[in-house]
C-alpha cells in the first residue's frame, strides 16, 4: 500500500526540466506575459460568447383566427385640452368603436408639461340636488331624474341625465351639438365653462386598445365622432373654434407585450404643427411574433415591420 502512495506523489504529468539546460532571459518573459494576458482575453471572449445568447429568426404563416391585438399608447398633445380628444378605431370587417372611453386616461397638462389633473375620459357632470326633470320643474323627493335627449332618444323611455349622455344621443342620430347652452344637462354641468377653463392647456392619453387582427386605423381627432350618411364626421361646433392644433408627442406606441430585442418605431416621435390645420398619419404593417428564450418560456407579442409618415 505504501508503494502505491509513494508512486501516486512521483506522478508528474509535467516533469520539470534541469535547471542546466535552460535560462531565462528578458524577451521570453515579456513572450510569457503577452502570451498569458492574450489567453486571458481569449478565455474571457470565449466566456462572453457562451454567455451571450443568440437571436434566431424564423418565418412561420400565421394561421390563428378571430384573435384580437392589444394597442398600448401613450401620446401627448401639448396644446390640444382633454375635453376636446376623443379616439376611434375601426376596422376593415365593418366593426366601430367611435369615441372609445374604456381603459383610457387623461391628464391635463399645463403649458409647462406640468400635470393639472388625471382623470378617467369624458368631461363628467357634478351631482345636481334638484336637477330639471323631463317636462319641466325640479324634482321632489324620491321622484327619479329622467332627462330629455331633445329628439334624440331611440324610445320614450330612453333618457339622457347628463350633458354627455346628450351628446352620446346625439353622435347615434348622427346630429352635430352646435349649441350646448341650449341644453338643461349642459348649462347645469357648465359644459361650456369647463372647455373654456382648459384652454390653453394639453392633454396626455394613454392606455390601450383592444382590436381584430385585420386592417384597420385607430385615430385621434378633436370633437366626438359619429357617422353621417356613411362618411365618419367629427363634431366641432360645439367647441366653437376654427382650428386646432395638432402637434403630439408620441412616448410609446407597442403592439402587444414586450419581449426582448422588440422596436417600436414610433416611440418618441414628436412632430409639430406649423399651419393652422393639419393631419398626421402613420402607416403601419405589423406582424404577429412569438419569442421563446432559451429556457423554453413564450410571449406570444407583435411587431411593425414597416412604416410610413404622411403629414396633410
Amino acid at each position: 500500500m505504501d508503494s502505491i502512495m509513494n508512486k501516486l506523489r512521483n506522478l508528474d504529468a509535467y516533469p520539470k526540466i534541469n535547471e542546466d539546460f535552460y535560462s531565462r532571459t528578458l524577451s521570453g518573459g515579456l513572450i510569457t506575459i503577452v502570451s498569458s494576458i492574450l489567453m486571458l482575453l481569449l478565455f474571457f471572449s470565449e466566456l462572453r460568447l457562451y454567455l451571450h445568447a443568440a437571436t434566431e429568426t424564423k418565418l412561420v404563416v400565421d394561421t390563428s383566427r378571430g384573435e384580437t391585438l392589444r394597442i398600448n399608447f401613450d401620446v401627448t398633445f401639448p396644446a390640444l385640452a382633454c375635453s376636446i380628444v376623443s379616439l376611434d378605431a375601426m376596422d376593415i370587417s365593418g366593426e366601430q368603436h367611435l369615441d372609445v372611453r374604456h381603459d383610457i386616461i387623461k391628464k391635463r397638462i399645463d403649458s409647462h408639461g406640468n400635470v393639472i389633473e388625471t382623470r378617467q375620459d369624458g368631461i363628467g357632470s357634478p351631482n345636481i340636488e334638484k336637477p330639471l326633470q323631463r317636462h319641466g320643474g325640479r324634482l321632489e323627493h324620491n321622484e327619479t331624474y329622467c332627462g330629455s335627449c331633445y329628439g334624440a332618444e331611440a324610445s320614450d323611455e330612453e333618457c339622457c341625465n347628463s350633458c354627455e349622455e346628450v351628446r352620446e344621443a346625439y353622435r347615434k342620430k348622427g346630429w352635430a351639438l352646435s349649441s350646448p347652452d341650449s341644453i338643461d344637462q349642459c348649462k347645469r354641468e357648465g359644459f361650456l365653462e369647463r372647455i373654456k377653463e382648459e384652454e390653453g392647456e394639453g392633454c396626455n392619453v394613454y392606455g390601450f386598445l383592444e382590436v381584430n387582427k385585420v386592417a384597420g386605423n385607430f385615430h385621434f381627432a378633436p370633437g366626438k365622432s359619429f357617422q353621417q350618411s356613411g362618411v365618419h364626421v367629427h363634431d366641432l361646433l360645439a367647441f366653437q373654434k376654427e382650428s386646432f392644433n395638432l402637434s403630439h408627442h408620441i412616448n410609446r406606441i407597442a403592439f402587444g407585450d414586450y419581449f426582448p430585442g422588440v422596436v417600436n418605431p414610433l416611440d418618441r416621435v414628436h412632430w409639430t404643427q406649423e399651419t393652422p390645420s393639419g393631419m398626421y398619419q402613420y402607416f403601419i404593417k405589423v406582424v404577429p411574433t412569438m419569442y421563446t428564450d432559451v429556457s423554453g418560456n413564450t410571449i406570444q407579442s407583435n411587431q411593425v415591420i414597416d412604416l410610413i409618415v404622411s403629414h396633410l
